[in-house]
């Protein structure tokens, strides 16, 4: 079944503690956004400083907007996330990456840009327990849901079945069901729930809506 996963995009520890705290009341898996300043433009709190609400059985997704995601090894075996997600438009050795992780029973996503087509990842996708699919704005809350990607969650389950996918941009009332019934697994939401006047209230709404 699809769930709506929060996201916490900080750009430094206080704010990072605020916005997981405001879903921990509520959230059963939330998408923590991470970024270098090389991939992206903007920096956020660095992994070294980071916490996982573990004590809350929160499941946990660390999304790396990393132009080297695997010189951070050391960090993710510390906060022990149950997936982490790279960008296929990143460098280093994925393989070798991808078996460190699953090694240390940590699943493996990918996220793919809007402009990134599946066949980029296809050969790898043996390696790859969730896929996903990019719409928003790189490192900030907000963004459109371009909803011709969604074809590209079609590609994703044809080639392999059972496959994990999310969506992350744009979500809101108007298209959540649409993206599950074009096979979004996991919907990544930022700004409607944290900036929204009651996060629980607006995390339910869309939850009812899946």
């Amino acid at each position: 079944m699809a769930i709506i996963c929060p996201t916490v995009t900080a750009s430094n520890p206080h704010e990072y503690r605020e916005q997981v705290e405001r879903l921990t009341p509520f959230a059963k898996r939330i998408h923590l956004d991470f970024m270098d300043g090389l991939f992206t433009t903007n920096k956020s709190i660095e992994l070294s400083k980071v916490w996982l609400p573990h004590e809350h059985g929160i499941s946990c997704d660390l999304h790396l907007m990393y132009m080297r995601p695997d010189l951070y090894m050391n960090e993710i075996k510390h906060i022990k996330p149950s997936l982490v997600i790279i960008h296929a438009e990143g460098h280093g050795d994925f393989v070798k990456l991808a078996d460190q992780l699953h090694y240390l029973n940590i699943k493996v996503g990918v996220a793919l840009l809007p402009q990134t087509p599946v066949k980029r990842i296809a050969a790898a996708l043996k390696d790859i327990d969730h896929v996903l699919i990019f719409s928003g704005d790189l490192g900030h809350f907000g963004g459109k849901a371009n909803l011709a990607l969604l074809k590209k969650a079609v590609e994703l389950k044809r080639l392999k079945p059972g496959l994990e996918v999310g969506w992350d941009g744009g979500i809101n009332k108007h298209n959540v069901a649409h993206l599950v019934h074009s096979g979004i697994d996991v919907l990544n939401v930022g700004s409607a729930i944290q900036r929204a006047e009651n996060p629980k209230t607006a995390y339910e709404k869309l939850h009812n809506l899946l």
